[in-house]
């Protein structure tokens, strides 16, 4: 069982464990040694975020790769889907993004990706930390005057972003009004001069990072914030982005967000209209609007869930063929385009998708009924096996029961932070709820800080 990765990397608060500058050294060498039983000479790209902490963190990660064998080589502020093409794209052994995604500014993480633009497999994950560990007991604290920030290669952003523009050839945004949350996270190092090649009038918000202000009331987090700006602006559409930009949140011309599961909507009609979607198939999450699949069903296309997490998304897509996959929270894989989720490719995507289509976003999402869903965040000491608690696995039986195969329950940890989650969809928002906050509170009784 992996103990320091999760469902997206490393990930705690900046300056301690796993964070600290020793296991952050650690790290680094662990990675290094991982790289050399494939390549003599690797050569690391290095990305991060707009954090106060990821310099240093990325100058420290550095160490530790040189000193494993390991050269590296930076972007720069980049969104972490940059990272992952420019080394599939440009023969690096891996890219190593430094980011806590969503999470606050207090917060970073460590994520990896193969030469071939995918995240690590779990086997290996499970390798580099046991090597982390076995040096944790020997590794010295490095010096900080002993670090420095890889060299930062100022083509490598362009390149990213010609990447993009270069998936939307046709599209033009002449006469439009764009909204764009940038979140003051990674987005903001790209979006201005990536989204001015499309013509219209771009309004760019959130986009002034002081290493403190990332995902602040701001950013896909907050999807409310852009679509109320877009019926302040009499625009047509937002977009806004989470931290890293690995992910969008939109919000049509009315101000109503449209999340993960409208854009998968969207962008499985779109390729099914044009024969485009693999075995008429989709892959969404536990987590998605049982009225996703019923609008899908509609036109013929199949969808399956697979755990919550990008990367079990990829995995039930691989495994099936499909070429289509996402989650709620708006990570989207387009696997024609990408190997992993990226916001940017999303938004532009959608966007592409209206101008073809000629029709406002509100048309494209108006036969999506959403079963009301209500989710319950509990904060926990630990992530014991919900299954072992009596308490917690009979009131979960009582809700299946009374929901009788009219709703459903999802109760599962988040992979990225102490978090355990209650979802319930239901006809009744009174029974949902009352079974949401009972599930809840036994958990909060067994394992609650």
């Amino acid at each position: 069982m992996r103990k320091l990765f999760g469902t997206d990397g490393i990930r705690g608060v900046a300056g301690q464990f796993p964070l600290d500058r020793k296991t952050v050294y650690a790290i680094g060498l662990a990675v290094a040694h991982s790289l050399r039983k494939q390549h003599s000479n690797p050569h690391v790209l290095v990305g991060m975020d707009t954090r106060e902490s990821s310099s240093e963190i990325a100058a420290v990660l550095t160490l530790g790769l040189h000193h494993g064998g390991a050269e590296a080589t930076s972007t720069g502020v980049i969104p972490t889907p940059g990272v992952a093409y420019l080394a599939r794209t440009r023969g690096f052994a891996a890219g190593v993004v430094i980011s806590a995604s969503h999470n606050p500014w207090q917060d970073n993480g460590i994520k990896i990706f193969g030469g071939n633009g995918y995240k690590l497999a779990d086997a290996v994950e499970l390798a580099i930390e046991d090597e982390i560990f076995a040096r944790l007991s020997q590794t010295q604290e490095p010096e900080i005057s002993s670090t420095t920030a890889p060299e930062v290669d100022p083509t490598l952003p362009a390149a990213y972003i010609e990447f993009l523009q270069g998936q939307v050839p046709d599209l033009r945004l002449d006469g439009k009004t764009i909204v764009v949350d940038c979140a003051n996270g990674a987005a903001s190092a790209i979006a201005p001069q990536l989204l001015a090649h499309f013509g219209g009038d771009i309004q760019l918000t959130h986009v002034s990072p002081n290493g403190r202000n990332i995902n602040d009331h701001c950013g896909a987090l907050h999807p409310e914030v852009v679509a109320r700006e877009v019926v302040l602006r009499n625009a047509d559409a937002g977009m806004t982005f989470d931290g890293d930009a690995d992910r969008a949140m939109l919000a049509d011309e009315h101000g109503k967000v449209v999340n993960g599961d409208g854009v998968l909507l969207i962008a499985a009609r779109d390729l099914h209209a044009r024969h485009c979607l693999a075995k008429n198939l989709v892959v969404a999450t536990t987590m998605s609007n049982m009225g996703l699949e019923s609008a899908l069903r509609s036109n013929d296309i199949k969808m399956l869930r697979a755990p919550v997490g990008d990367k079990y998304v990829l995995e039930e897509m691989q495994r099936n063929g499909a070429v289509l996959g996402g989650e709620q929270s708006g990570h989207m894989l387009f696997l024609d385009r990408s190997t992993t989720g990226d916001g940017m490719l999303t938004a532009l995507i959608v966007l592409d998708i209206l101008q073809r289509s000629g029709q406002p976003l509100s048309a494209l999402t108006k036969d999506l009924k959403v079963f009301p869903q209500v989710i319950v965040n509990v904060r926990v000491r630990q992530k014991q096996p919900l299954d072992t608690i009596p308490t917690v696995v009979a009131a979960i039986r009582d809700a299946d029961t009374e929901l009788h195969g009219n709703g459903r329950v999802v109760v599962r940890y988040s992979g990225t932070e102490a978090l355990a989650r209650v979802m319930i969809e239901a006809e009744s928002e009174q029974v949902m709820q009352h079974h949401a906050n009972r599930i809840a509170e036994a958990i909060r009784a067994e394992l609650g800080v």
